[in-house]
């Protein structure tokens, strides 16, 4: 096998040319198998294989730098970075990341997750490169889908001015996670027609530079008109020649020996060079050509079908949402969806079925969703936009100025809120109780189960001002089927009222406080539960009721300390002089890496048992000092 004989950085330069297409194919079947045990990004990964091997065969990382835009498409690098054999520990507690991690190798110059910023990250290391004075090449790889966020045309505009060399990578597969849409795919699918152009371009440079003595000199006169050829063969324009950076391609991304050649081409660019390759995502499995969105992100499968190990029947939190706002959607006109290039995963696919006039995917531009949906909200109409809550990140500036300073009635429904797994730090919903309850005139829901998640939805609608849902990722819990309290605004819900011990949790937090109610319960204690239902405004008058009829309060929240419920609470108690025991169960206000929710709530201290033994310890610690007494 030719894979056996990559182990470090660098062994691909000892393959020959005729062996290049076997690596390619070995490579693939490693992915595979690979993923197929752990899980983890495959489509993507699939359609880069001979790109990244045509990348390692030119450069040299770790001194030369190549830049991943999201970095769920670097499993290739990994391979040919000596990472061969940490794979099966792919997005393991403990175990090798997903994405390009610094800390885990120098050939990593870069950590991302998120998209759109790969442009922007490798300019600043080539600026860096040429005031240290040093000599090596910067590498930055964006995908088409990538390229319909705002910051990587900042990033173009910006480049355009560079005269030392810095390539980019353009890799064209027509998708990102769902197809790509808007004016950037339409200018690319032009481009990809521009085959006969670099034919004739070719061809032309081949027979006048052949001419004796006077072929370079017309060849040199007339390459300055090569911007009018290009307009001439290729429709819609060159817009990357037009910011002054050299455009290559479309070039077969599956080509290794050509794609060689091109980038030592591009190596010796004076100034930024844009190169576009041509792939296809889940190259060399049916399963994933045939529905690449499907196999983005996959859970274990079986390689012979690609059908799951253990499928998940029971519906999620998303699925809730999608059905509920289709429903909704049916009931009322004005009503409209919004996602930002993340139709499937967002749970919007139904709605834009039923309502393709009122469905909008906006590409990968969370900022430009949020303000759009303001202007929408503006002229009557009931924007609901559905953003995962480690991406929502981005559009904080235009949830404060564009829709809480204007008191506009838009709905933000932030998925993957808490802690979603194996994605690791860049994915992790773990902020946004903080960021969302710190802007005035956002109110703020947590769900306890799908039961009153469609709730919160027929609350939002009727509500009239901005508005954000924020619900975890995985199965929605249907336990306390019944204790539905109609949703008052800023009211929490009362579930167990007992005494000693009052648990207040919100969201994904009420089940794993009913788990708790009952270890509490087997040694003897009462233990009340509160659905705190609101993060923003939070229910002062049943906390303080919590407080006067029971020894101990704890606050359960699936969010960082700082900013958090359970801060906001304590800072209340001490400022009205209440000295009801509390402990506050959150997050730490820190990154967390990747693995399973489960393991991770253990490791963070949020699960059933760890808490169930603070309480403990809190209740034996109190009991003793009234002893003392």
């Amino acid at each position: 096998m030719v894979l056996e004989r990559i182990n470090h950085p660098g062994d691909i330069k000892k393959i020959k040319p005729e062996e290049y297409e076997q690596l390619a194919d070995e490579i693939r079947k490693f992915l595979i198998e690979s993923t197929s045990k752990t899980g983890g990004h495959l489509a993507s990964n699939l359609g880069v294989v001979e790109l990244t091997m045509a990348l390692h065969l030119v450069f040299s990382p770790p001194r030369d730098k190549i830049i991943w835009d999201v970095g769920h498409q670097a499993y290739t690098h990994k391979i040919l970075t000596g990472r061969k054999d940490d794979f099966d520990t792919l997005r393991c507690f403990g175990g090798m990341s997903g994405f390009p991690k610094r800390r885990e190798s120098k050939c990593d110059c870069f950590d991302t997750g998120h998209s759109s910023t790969s442009i922007s990250a490798g300019l600043g290391i080539a600026r860096a490169r040429d005031l240290a004075g040093k000599r090596f090449s910067v590498v930055s790889v964006i995908g088409d889908g990538s390229m319909t966020g705002g910051m990587a045309f900042e990033a173009l505009n910006n480049a355009s001015s560079l005269d030392t060399n810095f390539i980019i990578v353009l890799n064209d597969n027509t998708m990102s996670i769902s197809e790509n849409v808007g004016g950037i795919s339409s200018f690319l699918s032009k481009l990809r027609t521009s085959t006969k152009y670099n034919e004739l371009k070719s061809n032309v440079t081949s027979s006048i530079t052949s001419i004796p003595r006077v072929g370079q000199n017309i060849y040199e006169h007339i390459s300055n008109t090569k911007k009018t050829i290009k307009q001439a063969f290729v429709k819609g324009g060159m817009l990357f020649e037009d910011m002054d950076i050299t455009y290559l391609g479309p070039f077969d991304g599956h080509d290794v020996n050509q794609l060689v050649e091109v980038f030592k081409q591009a190596r010796r660019v004076q100034g930024p060079v844009l190169v576009h390759v041509l792939t296809q995502k889940g190259r060399g499995f049916a399963p994933a050509e045939e529905n690449p969105s499907k196999f983005h992100g996959v859970a274990p499968f079986f390689v012979e079908t690609g059908d799951a190990k253990s499928p998940d029947t029971s519906p999620s939190y998303t699925d809730v949402f999608g059905e509920k706002l289709s429903i909704l959607g049916e009931e009322n006109k004005k009503i409209l969806a919004i996602t930002a290039a993340m139709a499937d995963g967002t749970g919007l696919s139904s709605f834009a079925k039923i309502f393709p006039d009122r469905f909008f995917d906006v590409g990968i531009a969370e900022q430009h969703a949020v303000t759009f949906a303001a202007g929408l909200a503006s002229q009557g109409f009931i924007p609901v936009v559905a953003i995962y809550s480690s991406f929502l990140q981005r559009s904080y500036d235009q949830i404060l100025h564009d829709v809480c300073l204007q008191d506009l009635h838009v709905i933000i429904a932030v998925d993957r809120a808490g802690l979603v797994g194996c994605d690791g730090e860049t994915h992790q919903g773990i902020f946004d109780l903080s960021y969302l309850a710190s802007i005035p005139g956002m109110t703020v829901l947590a769900p306890k189960n799908k039961w009153e998640l469609r709730a919160d939805l027929d609350f939002a609608v009727g509500f009239k001002h901005p508005i954000a849902i924020r619900y975890p990722r995985g199965s929605a819990w249907d336990g306390l089927d019944g204790y539905e309290m109609p949703i008052e605004y800023g009211k929490a819900e009362w579930i167990m009222r007992e005494k000693d011990v009052c648990i207040l949790a919100l969201g994904s937090m009420v089940k794993t406080a009913m788990e708790v109610h009952d270890m509490v319960r087997g040694i003897g204690f009462g233990c009340s539960v509160v659905n705190l239902r609101f993060a923003a405004p939070i229910d002062y008058e049943t906390v303080k009721k919590a407080a006067d009829t029971h020894r101990l309060l704890v606050f359960l929240e699936e969010n960082v300390a700082s900013g958090g419920v359970g801060e906001h609470i304590q800072s209340w108690l001490k400022e009205n002089r209440v000295d009801t025991p509390s402990l506050r169960i959150s997050l730490p206000d820190d990154y967390v890496e990747h693995g399973s929710v489960d393991s991770l709530k253990k490791f963070v201290g949020i699960d059933a048992q760890t808490i169930f033994e603070r309480i403990f310890d809190m209740l034996r610690t109190e009991d003793r000092d009234v002893s003392e007494d």
